[in-house]
């Protein structure tokens, strides 16, 4: 199947051959026809499946086969993420493909001036994409209208309420018209995400193209037992000796984050840390240099690495294992994309024996533990609690030993209320 069998018009069907793709993937192949015939949709869909031009090049069509919207403030597409970084890729996506439409865009998030968002909102724009923060910042001060949207997109609705953003999500859905197509894309399929399905669409056509919390059969995947102090070290011997080139660390905070970063500075690996405590131009640039292969490494939380988009990733290492299990699903779906082969590493002390339980079980599988020679835990060092407060990502020594790491499901919660875009 091409993609000039699934309803596109000439001028989308350009900017595609121009991107250098032929042949759409599977949740191209389901959900384009079935959003050109006006339905809503609930489409189950991991990073890296292409979803994204599933649902941008589709949505070009229909507003270019319809009439606009009546006043030139007017909003006609409201796209909503749950982060700025992927609020950035919507937004070149739409660009991109939209390049030989007539049509207008804006991307709207925190962490920069809002001034030229007014500017460019007082123009006038066709489609918006926004994260929840900034779009109601806008309507506070009614310098966006969206009582005309036409189209209303939820990408990666189980992270926005994964982050505490319903609230947010419930003040916009009440000032959007009832009459609208609704598109609501999630990972995974949780209880809320069903509970917010069933209030929003209207009779959706649900499509999934991969099961929930599985991850991709082209990501080879591994467990390196090693004590929590020679992490580090294991980490720039395996950079060193792969020679790799190209590596997506992942650490459980943003002081974790920096640490780090700058201790393979000191190893003579070039590295940067991208988190939610760096402005948007300073997480930009450091994308940016990554992607070019101007440092070979990039250390990055589960919510700055949200918009990550580079097909041909091929390390992810967890330098610390996630708090929630749904999110190793992510961390690791950042490789093996687009055909390629991908190898997701995790480095595990003992301290993240029950994280790892947890993750083993979510997949329904036993990941390869791999015992490196130089590199072997001391039997002697006993599992301590994993803290979570103030950002320090490490453990208190001292304290009581033989206590399991904090209840994952609580930590959920918590993070929950601690999360902002």
């Amino acid at each position: 199947m091409s993609f000039s069998t699934l309803g596109l018009s000439a001028p989308l069907l350009k900017a595609v051959k121009e991107q250098g793709y032929s042949e759409p993937t599977p949740i191209q192949k389901q959900a384009i026809p079935v959003i050109l015939s006006r339905k809503d949709i609930l489409a189950g869909a991991q990073t890296g499946t292409g979803k994204t031009a599933g649902f941008t090049l589709p949505l070009l069509e229909l507003l270019s086969s319809t009439k606009p919207a009546k006043s030139k403030q007017s909003i006609r597409a409201l796209i909503i993420t749950p982060t700025r970084e992927l609020a950035a890729q919507v937004g070149e996506s739409v660009e991109v493909y939209g390049k030989y439409l007539s049509f207008k865009s804006a991307i709207i998030f925190g962490g920069v001036k809002i001034n030229p968002q007014l500017t460019k909102l007082k123009k006038g724009v066709d489609i918006v994409i926004a994260t929840p923060g900034r779009l109601l910042d806008h309507v506070s001060q009614k310098s966006i209208d969206l009582r005309d949207v036409e189209f209303l997109i939820l990408d990666e609705a189980d992270r926005m309420l994964d982050m505490g953003f319903i609230n947010d999500i419930k003040k916009i859905l009440a000032i959007l018209p009832k009459q609208k197509q609704t598109l609501l894309f999630s990972a995974t399929y949780s209880e809320e995400i069903k509970k917010l399905s069933d209030k929003l669409l209207n009779s959706p056509v649900l499509i999934e193209v991969a099961r929930p919390n599985i991850a991709s059969q082209s990501v080879k995947q591994v467990v390196y037992p090693v004590d929590k102090e020679r992490k580090r070290e294991l980490l720039a011997h395996l950079i060193n000796e792969g020679k790799w080139k190209q590596v997506l660390v992942f650490t459980r905070t943003k002081h974790g984050a920096n640490r780090l970063t700058g201790q393979l500075e000191k190893d003579g690996i070039t590295a940067v840390a991208i988190h939610g405590n760096k402005s948007q131009n300073a997480r930009t640039k450091a994308l940016d240099d990554f992607k070019k292969g101007e440092v070979r490494v990039l250390v990055a939380t589960d919510i700055a690495a949200r918009g990550i988009d580079i097909d041909q990733l091929p390390h992810v290492i967890n330098y610390e294992l996630p708090n929630v299990p749904e999110d190793y699903i992510h961390r690791i779906g950042r490789t093996g994309r687009a055909g390629n082969e991908g190898e997701a590493i995790s480095l595990v002390c003992i301290d993240e024996h029950e994280y790892l339980a947890n993750i083993e079980k979510l997949i329904k599988n036993d990941i390869q533990k791999v015992w490196l020679k130089d590199f072997k835990p001391d039997p002697s060092i006993k599992a301590e609690p994993i803290n979570q407060g103030g950002g320090r990502g490490s453990n208190s020594r001292g304290r009581a030993q033989n206590k399991a790491p904090q209840s994952p499901k609580k930590e959920h919660s918590r993070r929950k209320n601690r999360n902002s875009i």
